[in-house]
């Protein structure tokens, strides 16, 4: 047999054979996509951009949010609240900035006879109270010292006359532009100072006292006074003198307003305007 015959029986059987059917279901071959070109590298926009210039544009425009608002308005708060704080104090303290050392020293001996009142005051009452543990007597002891304290209630509260050293001040103001809250800062000085009794031109002054103008004068309790406003101050002279001569006290002020300031020390001043005695409406001795 030829060859060609060969083949031609080859090719009937070939055509003879039943297709695979898994043939069918493939796809036909997909020719492979061209490789896309790379894009060519055009110039950075920041590549130019120097330090100070990225910093500049991540600053400006500000991009604020409600929070950061709120807490700027917070801070901004509280910073004008301490300079106020801080203005204040020092308006208060510029007084004695300005105060000569003299000053200085006649303000901290004040402080400093204050202070010994209150140690004296409390050496006092421990040595009451000692004398009412240790006496044998314990009820004549307790009736002394009630009288006692009785008499120093009654120099307070203006039913009792009273004498001892002080000072008397005289106030001379002729233009009438002294105040009645002047003349009260006078008498809140003289109190911190240690003044056991005070007296206004035969006006027993008391815890109870107010002052009010009354045209160009003054009322004490309702009773009018005129000037010279003559204090008579029962207490220790050598710290009542310099409470009211302290930079930007009494004395200072009485004299920017255009009057006479003078303050004499005395062995005896006496005081002998009183107040009667007021029974309480409702107030009862507990002891009762």
């Amino acid at each position: 047999m030829s060859e060609n015959e060969n083949d031609s029986e080859n090719g009937r059987e070939h055509e003879k054979r039943p297709e695979n059917p898994l043939r069918k279901e493939l796809p036909d071959e997909v020719p492979a996509a061209a490789p896309a070109p790379e894009p060519v590298a055009g110039p950075d926009p920041e590549a130019g951009l120097t330090g100070r210039r990225r910093l500049v544009q991540g600053l400006w425009p500000p991009r604020v949010s409600r929070a950061q608002l709120i807490v700027a308005v917070l801070l901004f708060g509280l910073g004008f609240g301490l300079a106020v704080q801080v203005a204040s104090n020092s308006d208060s303290d510029s007084a004695l900035r300005g105060a000569r050392q003299e000053d200085l020293v006649r303000i901290l001996d004040e402080l400093d006879d204050r202070t010994q009142r209150l140690e004296d005051e409390k050496t006092g009452l421990e040595k009451q109270r000692q004398e009412l543990q240790s006496s044998s007597d314990q009820a004549a002891e307790a009736r002394r010292q009630t009288a006692e304290k009785e008499r120093q209630l009654g120099i307070l509260a203006g039913t009792v006359a009273a004498q001892g050293p002080g000072i008397t001040m005289t106030v001379d103001d002729p233009k009438g532009t002294v105040q009645a809250d002047m003349l009260l800062d006078a008498i809140q000085e003289l109190r911190a100072a240690g003044a056991e009794a005070i007296q206004v031109n035969g006006v027993r002054v008391i815890a109870g006292t107010y002052l009010a103008d009354s045209g160009k004068s003054v009322s004490v309790d309702g009773n009018k006074i005129t000037q010279p406003f003559v204090f008579k101050v029962i207490g220790k002279p050598q710290d009542l003198e310099p409470a009211l001569n302290i930079p930007g006290g009494v004395v200072q002020t009485l004299e920017k307003e255009q009057a006479t300031v003078s303050v004499e020390r005395s062995a005896k001043i006496v005081v002998d305007a009183l107040r009667p005695a007021k029974e309480p409406d409702y107030a009862r001795s507990s002891s009762q």
